[in-house]
């Protein structure tokens, strides 16, 4: 599944699309959240985009958004602390299916 609650928070499986036109959520694709980045994916920098583009998208901390597996793969796995799988859904509807 692409979200999971995990013990402080939840866990979700995202897709990163590097050097896109735009920072976005486009939907979930291959049962995972699909995002696309403006960053390019050298020295970590879609990395840092990516927890900078939640941390805005969610309205948390970036110390609180933790990318646990991925680090050097499109494909990866995130942690929100302090988030339920049942707030997030809601801010997913509020802020990207609009």
């Amino acid at each position: 599944m692409w979200i999971n609650s995990c013990e402080n928070g939840i866990r979700l499986s995202a897709i990163i699309q590097p050097r896109s036109s735009k920072n976005e959520v486009t939907g979930i694709y291959n049962n995972a959240l699909k995002i696309r980045l403006t960053s390019p994916p050298v020295d970590g920098a879609a990395n840092k985009a990516c927890i900078r583009f939640f941390s805005k998208l969610l309205g948390v901390s970036p110390s609180e958004i933790t990318i646990v597996q991925g680090f050097s793969s499109r494909n990866k796995t995130i942690e929100v602390i302090g988030l339920t799988e049942k707030q997030f859904r809601e801010i997913l509807k509020t802020k990207i299916l609009c």
